[in-house]
This record gives structure tokens, sequence and C-alpha cells, in this order.
């Protein structure tokens, strides 16, 4: 996952607007949209690339509370009393806890990390000191809380619960574990051990819930007096996916299934290459490190824990071994992905550790051997005492994950490489571009990795749904003799239907491109309804429902109904007028404070349209954002809020083209540079130059449709503070050329075509049947016809189709984006479909 940055977050809610996708679907008695006619030529007799089985998959990575929480069933929150404020400033060794007392007991708890801990990589325990009797029955102790709003319990449903703990009293302590709810009362009998023995020992048992409710509570409590010592309090349903024991939650994992994915890409993402590199041992022990496999093998109770990227605290209760066993349960291929000692998602950092990297190096031989090795060998061994003798058939493995330093992480790359062909030959080693579409870093990894012969090389890219609806022929042009595309993470901003609209639009390219694109997979996976860092996301959930958000609903009709051959095929396009850019200007920071003088914008004949120094004070521009402190500070206009973000401030007129912005900025403090903006048609539709951006790295000129950005161009340019800068962008048309301090800096023409109507035409072996697919991502029907090629071996086709208004969101209440069966009747070699306005439509014809 590329590191979000808080000004895509700021835009999710902002309608989209533009030509293609902003339409919405009416409810009265509108009169529809006049059908648009097309036409769509199939050619059976030709061979398109065929398409591997794995070619769709899932990328799992822990965001949006996607383990913890939810994917892992466990129902404890902080069950080993590990969370910290490295974690998050919020968080103690107590999170989730509350102590518990009945009858009349009193006692003390607090968490310790001493030399009476369970293990040296789980640190902490819980003390209970219990220093009063109470009435006979009384207790002391702790509850916990569980995820979100509480455990989630269904009446009759069985939950195992276990907890390691010792006493220091002779005669022993007896032990009560009870679900109860947030007043205490009972939701299930009692079950009771009597801990003896002042070392560690494992208690469980099986707790059945008498109702259901997402706020029940987990009690654990004790009687008597002494020291009783507890650590690793656990619940899970006994209702696990397949069963398994520590185990992932069914409705989840089976959500995952059903897409039958060809791959599961694991464990991420931002949370490999961030962070130290560094073990978990002594005398450190970091906390803030990249996800290193063997931290989260072996007895749970065991495995280190970890500050997870995105602001929490990560168990490792769900580790390897559960990811290899989980892919194998959805019959998907597992593709690893292990740090390169260089870090990306922000941080840029290369580790220069000869030592180190050659460790990092050896794990990766290792994880190999883990997952197939024979049961003689030393991880094979591992693998099979976990439960698993059978090898797991490991065949692809990515290094590093969106790496800013291009050459220092190739260097090391290459190393990774190296190794991994001499002992394992048959491993394909997946590289990777970046953490964008384009740019300087792009560019130079594609080169590392094209002149060394790399295999496959990894590309990620979040964008606006115009570039997806702009970008099908993106892969058309890929050398075919060069590496292979795995495409590991891609969405457009947001989770309403007219995202999941132009993702698919984009997915027909992909299909066509089968031979240079071999995997693709969404991200992210999962999103907790209750916490979540940013949206696009496919499958959301709370305690107790899961949803599927419609670029699900567009992925499953994908991923179901991929095909094993792509038949050449073409259509018509729709006709658009190419208007020039218009928009007002405007004065930007994030995270920066910065002055702005003498903004002078001038017609392409000379004519003056605006001109001030701020003399006359601030007057002229509007407040757009509602963000920063904007002020006239000795003659010049000057946010000076450091920490505020996407402080726009605008000028002029939204009709305004042809012309020409020049602007003088002095950035005085903070992170970023200046944000200059013109074709301003509101806050979430404009095009701005962010130079400084991404902490001072890179500049680049962004284009905001409906609040989500993508980059027309960029490169390395940083900004200095006190400087003052000379900025000049010129508009002509729909070409921009951009100069600082007199001197040309870039410029671009967007002109690309955002098209509405696409398709891809496949065959399914095992049928026999062409699988036609098209999307039309507008408000007007398509009346298309339709030619096969050949006749059909059936006048009848199985159709399947996703409809909703543009910005349809999928609920926990509602789902208003669901495929929907149908039969069309009047199939020949040539008939006339109509494809409703904003569908995705897959026709399966059968052929002779």
């Amino acid at each position: 996952m590329a590191s979000i940055r808080p000004r895509l977050v700021l835009a999710l809610a902002a309608a989209l607007v533009g030509t293609v996708l902003a339409a919405p679907t009416r409810a009265d008695d509108t009169p529809a949209a006049e059908p648009a006619d097309y036409t769509l030529a199939v050619h059976p007799d030709r061979e398109g690339p065929a398409i591997d089985p794995t070619m769709y998959g899932v990328f799992f990575e822990d965001i949006n509370n996607a383990a913890d929480g939810g994917l892992y069933a466990e129902l404890v929150r902080n069950r080993s009393f590990e969370f910290s404020p490295v974690d998050n400033a919020a968080y103690t060794p107590l999170t989730g806890w509350q102590t518990t007392a009945h009858g009349g007991a009193t006692g003390t708890v607090r968490a310790v990390d001493d030399a009476d801990r369970l293990n040296e990589r789980n640190r902490t325990y819980l003390r209970v000191d219990l220093s009063g009797h109470g009435a006979p029955g009384s207790g002391y102790g702790v509850v916990n809380s569980g995820h979100g709003s509480g455990v989630a319990v269904r009446a009759g449903a069985r939950y195992d619960f276990s907890v390691w703990a010792r006493t220091d009293q002779r005669r022993g302590t007896r032990l009560t574990a009870r679900l109860r709810d947030a007043d205490g009362a009972a939701l299930s009998a009692p079950l009771t051990a009597t801990v003896r023995g002042d070392r560690w020992t494992k208690y469980s048992g099986t707790l059945t819930a008498t109702a259901t409710t997402s706020g029940a509570r987990l009690a654990v409590t004790a009687e008597g007096g002494g020291v009783l010592r507890l650590d690793m309090v656990s619940l899970f349903p006994r209702d696990t996916y397949k069963g398994r024991k520590n185990g992932l939650r069914k409705d989840l994992a089976e959500k995952i299934a059903a897409l039958k994915p060809g791959f599961l890409r694991f464990p991420g993402g931002c949370l490999v290459n961030t962070g130290s590199h560094q073990a978990y041992e002594a005398p450190n022990w970091e906390r803030e490190r990249s996800y290193q496999w063997k931290d989260t093998i072996g007895p749970v109770e065991q495995r280190a824990v970890n500050a997870n990227f995105w602001g929490y605290h990560q168990s490792y209760g769900l580790g390897y071994y559960e990811y290899f066993q989980f892919a194998e349960d959805i019959g998907a291929m597992p593709l690893p992905v292990v740090p390169a000692l260089v870090t990306g998602c922000g941080q840029n950092r290369a580790t220069d550790d000869p030592a180190l990297l050659r460790r990092h190096i050896q794990d990766t031989l290792d994880l190999i051997e883990f997952a197939n090795g024979p049961v003689t060998s030393t991880w094979g061994r591992k693998r099979a005492e976990m439960g698993h003798p059978k090898p797991f058939g490991l065949t692809h493995l990515a290094v590093g994950n969106e790496e800013n330093l291009p050459d220092a992480f190739f260097e090391r790359f290459q190393q990774f490489r190296a190794a991994i062909a001499a002992e394992y030959p048959g491993i394909t080693v997946v590289g990777n571009s970046g953490p964008d579409d384009t740019g300087a870093t792009f560019d130079r990894l594609w080169e590392l990795n094209r002149r060394a012969g790399v295999a496959m090389v990894d590309e990620h890219y979040y964008n606006s749904p115009q570039w997806f609806l702009e970008n099908n022929e993106r892969y058309d042009s890929y050398d075919r003799r060069g590496p292979k595309v795995f495409l590991g993470e891609y969405a457009s901003l947001d989770n309403r239907f007219a995202n999941a609209l132009s993702e698919a639009a984009f997915m027909t390219g992909l299909e066509r491109n089968a031979d240079v694109v071999k995997l693709a997979s969404y991200a992210p996976l999962l999103a907790d309804v209750r916490e979540n860092q940013w949206r696009p996301d496919m499958i959301w959930f709370d305690s107790t429902r899961s949803w599927g958000s419609t670029s699900y609903e567009v992925q499953k009709l994908f991923m179901n109904n991929t095909g094993d051959r792509v038949v050449p095929s073409e259509a018509s396009g729709t006709p658009q007028l190419s208007a020039p850019i218009t928009g007002a200007v405007g004065l930007s920071t994030w995270a920066t404070s910065a002055a702005y003088d003498d903004v002078r914008v001038t017609a392409e004949d000379g004519t003056v349209l605006l001109d001030d120094d701020f003399s006359a004070g601030d007057g002229r521009w509007t407040r757009a954002a509602g963000r920063g402190t904007w002020a006239v500070q000795d003659g010049a206009f000057v946010q000076s809020d450091q920490a505020a973000q996407d402080t726009l401030v605008t000028a002029g007129d939204p009709a305004w083209r042809n012309y020409d912005l020049r602007v003088k900025a002095t950035k005085k403090a903070g992170s970023e540079g200046f944000l200059v903006a013109f074709g301003v048609r509101d806050t979430g539709n404009h095009y701005w130059w962010n130079l400084g951006g991404w902490n001072n790295t890179r500049s680049a000129v962004e284009k905001s449709v409906g609040g989500a950005k993508q980059t027309l161009v960029e490169n390395a340019t940083t900004v200095e503070t006190g400087r003052t800068y000379d900025l000049h962008v010129q508009v002509r048309g729909r070409q921009v050329t951009l100069y600082l301090d007199g001197v040309k800096w870039g410029g671009f023409t967007d002109d690309s075509r955002a098209e509405p109507f696409r398709q891809v035409v496949t065959r399914d072996a095992a049928t026999g049947e062409l699988i036609v697919k098209v999307v039309n991502a507008q408000a007007a029907p398509a009346r298309t016809r339709i030619d096969l090629g050949a006749a059909p071996a059936s006048s009848t086709a199985r159709v399947t189709t996703l409809q909703g208004a543009p910005d349809a969101v999928n609920t926990a209440e509602d789902q208003p984006v669901r495929p929907v069966e149908s039969t069309l009747t009047g199939v020949a070699r040539t008939f006339t479909h109509t494809f409703p306005p904003h569908s995705v439509t897959f026709l399966r014809v059968a052929t002779g």
C-alpha cells in the first residue's frame, strides 16, 4: 500500500464532476438520455493472448484493522497486554481492559515487564494482586471490551477460551471466565479452573453464549489472595473459516474466497518496508520495524509484536503460516513480499549495513525452505511441526515495496535475486516500479528492471476515475519482450459505483494485454467501518457484518468470468469534444507557511485579468478550503499555520481561458513548498503546481477531478526556505507550460480521452462460451450492433449485469449494486443489444 497522503483523504466526499460519470440515474419521470450508437465486432478466427489462471488475485495488508479485529478471528483486544504508546500515543498496556470486582473482592492490576514474563518475545503480562477474599463466590480481575463496540457473540455458539497463568498460592487460585454484557449481566455460564503452581501453564475451555449481541465483554476473575499472573487471554469463535485453530473470521474469509482469487499477495504494503530492519531482540526490542516473517510463526504466545505502520498495534497472531494456509484453502498462489532494506511510504531511507542485508537475504532463503522444503530440512520441519508437512508450493516472491530510492533499492534487490536464483532457480523474483504510475522513480526503476532482465515488475497506483477511463490503452504499448507486469495495487479514489465503473473499464484493457499483465490485485482488501485510513476498499466490516463495495462486485464479476484466452475484438468509440482548460487561479499550502506576492493574470492578448500586490488587502481572494491562517503581512499574502493542509484560496473567473499566471512565492517554514492552482472550478476540480511536495522530495502538476488526483508531470525539484521564486503558468487551450525563475520547468497537454464505452471478449475453454464484457460508464444507454463473427450455438445467452447510480455506495444496510442474472434472446451472428447506462454487462454466448 502506498503511504496515503492526507490530501487524498480530504477529497473523498467530493462529488465527481465531468462529462462521463457525472449524470445520476433519475428516479423521477424525466425522460432517459437518448441512446448512443456503437458497434462491436468479434473475431473468433483470430487468437489473442492466453490468460493465466492466476491473472486476478487479492492483496492483504493489515491496514484499516484488517488483521486484529478483522480477518483474524481473535475476539480479545490486546490479549497479551503488549499495546504501547509506540503503537499509538493513546495506547497503554491496559488498553481494552478494565478492572472488575464482585462480592466484595479487592485487589490491583498492573502490566509488568520483568523476568517473570511468559517468554522473551511476548514481554508484558498482567499481574493481579488479590488483597481481599470477600464473600463466598466473590472475584476480582479484569474485563475485556473486545474490538470496536464489544465482543460479538451469537446465541448458542461456542467460543474457545484460553489463558496462560501462574500463581504464588500453594493451594492454587480459582480462576473464572465468563461472557457478560456492559452492565455485568451474564451472557454465558461461568468457566472455572484452578491455577496451580508458579510456572506458566495454559488453561482452556469453552464458553457458550446465551444471547446474540455485538457488545459482549469477557470477564476473567480470581478468588482469594496472593499474586496471580496472566498472559495471552484469548477467545476464539469455534466456527472459524474451515474450522482452523488460530483461524480466520468466517464471513470475511468466505467473501474473499468467493472472488476465486488466483493469488494472495501478503503481508504488505507499507508494512514490509518501513521502520527498522533490526530483529525483535535485546537490547532495543524494536517495536517500529519492517514485517519480518520469522517473527510471525510458531506458537502464538512466542511470536513477536509490532507497531503497525498505520497507527495501531499488530499482534502477529495472523502470521506467515496462516497466510500460506489461507492461500491454500482458497486455491490461490501465495505471493509473499519481503523487505529490501530501503524504506518507502514517505520514509525514504536506505539501510547501509552489509551484515544486516546478508541476514535478510538468508531469511528470504529460509522462507522459501519454510514454504517448499522437505520435512527433513530445518524450516520444512518447522512447517510440519505447525501442522503442514506438505510443502505450500511457493513459486513467486516479491522483494521490496514502493521504494523511492531506485538505485539504492535495485542494488539490494539484485543481491536478493542472485541469492535466490543460486539456490532456488524456479522462483520468480518480482521487482517494483515505485509508488506511482509515472515519474522519475517509475522510469528509473523500469529502466533498471528491464536492463537486468527481471521477470516481473510490480506497479502500484491510486488515481481518479477519470484517469482510469483515460488509460485503458496503458499496456498496449509495453514491450512484449520485456518484464511482465504485476499490477499489485490499484483502485480509483472512492467507493462509489462511478469508481467501480472506471475500474471495470480499465480492467478490459488489462485482459486485452494479458500477455504483459500477468497478475493484478485491487487494494486495499479490507476495511473496518469504524476505523479506517482511507477509501477505496473492497470489503467493509464491523464486528458482526461484512459487505462488498461496488468495486468488490466488479472484481468478483471479472474474477469469476475471466476466461482462458482473449478473442480479438474492437468497438467504436464515443465522440468527445475537447474544450480548452478553463478556470480561476488559486494559492495553497500543505503543512507549510508560505508568502505569495505580485499575483498577475493576463489574457493571451495581454489584457490584465488580475493584478494584486496585496497593498490594498486580500479582498479579491476567497478562502475556498476554509483552512489555514491567511493574512496580509509585510505586503505579501501569508499562510502562517504550518500544520494546516490544503488551504486553498482562489481569485478570478471560472470562465477564464488562455491566460498566463505569474506569482512570487517564498517558503517561510514547514515541511513542503508551494501549491499554485489554475483551471480552478472549485475545491475538488482544478490543477495545481505542487512545488516541493511529498515532504519536499519532488514536484508535480496534479489534476483533481471530484477531489481525486492524478499526476500529469513531475520531477525532482525541491524548495529552499527563505528563497523567493518566480512562478509562471501558461495555459493555452489544453496545453500548459510552466516556468520556474524564467526557465522552462515542464509542460503537458491534457487531451487524453475519457472513453466511457469499453469492451473485451474472452473464451471459456471449459464451457466453450464467448464472454463478451462491456462497460458503459455514461448516462446514455449504449445501443450496440454486435457481430460475433460466426453463428452462435444458441439463440440465447446468459447475462450478468451490474447497474446503478454513479453515486451509489454499498453499505451494511443497503447494497444497491449487485449482480442481476438474466437470459438474452435473439442472439445471432449479428444482433443489437442496448447496454444500460452506468453498467457492466457480461454476455456468455455458446459457440459451436
